[in-house]
């Protein structure tokens, strides 16, 4: 498995025209910005072809093709999809950033706009969108790809408004998750992930990663959990978990193969930290996946999972 998720993680500049109140970019993946990053803008990320897990704060889940979240400023966040030596997915991507104190100031003289105050506060935990609510949103995105002007600017306000009022909406981050927002502190945690992803099958020990970033094992785990949110091992068997429901789901692997292939030496204890997860035996969960869709997985993972 290939996850491409480059060594440096960063402050991501994003670049707004003069003329406009937001970014709107559609994105192949992947690019140099596929990294776990964070800026002050919010970002409203539509995936429209591929699958993955999303990395928000200290949120670790699953998503599909149409997935729609709302990342709040400096919420340090990455979309990954695991690809092939080469592979490629064309507009993987629509992302929507804009500054919220754009808005704010704006209300002075809209005062319409000002209800959306408190919407963007609950965005800073990340949000995640599911049934009309999604579908709706996923057409205001689409629709802006062609519009202009005012045009545009009337279908980004009628999606935050759509967006603010729906209670089909879960959220991301727990209110606990407060990161270490220096670029060393990134940087060296992104070489971790990557590491994570790309080695889910082998013995991925603490020490080890502690001894890539340079620091001592109590350091790294005090590191860790301040700044993913999660314990390592946690973090891991969230990780080695949501590839097994993707293997799951998109293979006929024998449940045993699918066990060794996510890092687990002990079929036993798979079954076991699997149910705990999902509320269903990894036999269930095949059995209940049609259509080559996942079963998603919880949108908020703040409970343990041993290993």
């Amino acid at each position: 498995m290939s996850v491409v998720s480059p060594k440096v993680a960063r402050f991501e500049y994003v670049l707004t025209g003069a003329d406009e109140t937001f970014l709107w970019r559609r994105d192949d993946y992947p690019w140099e910005r596929n990294v776990w990053n964070f800026h002050p803008e919010i970002e409203i990320h539509y995936v429209s072809n591929a699958s993955g897990v999303l990395l928000a704060g200290d949120h670790v889940g699953a998503f599909t093709p149409g997935h729609i979240s709302m990342i709040g400023s400096n919420l340090p966040h990455d979309w990954v999809t695991p690809l092939k030596p080469g592979e490629r997915i064309p507009g993987r991507d629509i992302v929507i950033q804009f500054l919220p104190s754009k808005l704010e100031q704006a209300s002075a003289f809209l005062p319409e706009l000002t209800g959306l105050r408190d919407f963007f506060v609950r965005a800073q935990r990340g949000l995640s969108f599911k049934g009309q609510a999604r579908e709706k949103a996923e057409a205001l995105i689409l629709d802006m790809e062609f519009q202009t002007g005012s045009v545009r600017l009337s279908t980004f306000l009628s999606l935050l408004s759509l967006l603010r009022d729906t209670d089909q909406v879960d959220t991301l981050s727990s209110e606990a998750y407060v990161p270490d927002l220096s670029y060393g502190s990134l940087e060296a945690l992104q070489m971790v992930f990557a590491y994570i992803f790309a080695n889910l099958s082998e013995d991925i020990r603490l020490p080890d990663m502690a001894r890539m970033v340079g620091m001592s094992e109590s350091s790294f785990s005090r590191f860790f959990k301040k700044n993913s949110g999660n314990s390592f091992t946690d973090h891991v068997n969230k990780l080695r978990i949501w590839k097994a429901g993707q293997l799951l789901t998109d293979t006929s692997m024998p449940i045993t193969d699918i066990c060794f292939e996510v890092g687990y030496r002990n079929l036993s204890n798979f079954n076991r930290v699997f149910l705990r997860h999902h509320n269903l035996t990894p036999s269930r969960y095949r059995k209940l996946s049609t259509n080559r869709r996942t079963v998603p997985l919880p949108q908020t993972t703040t409970g343990s999972l041993s290993a």
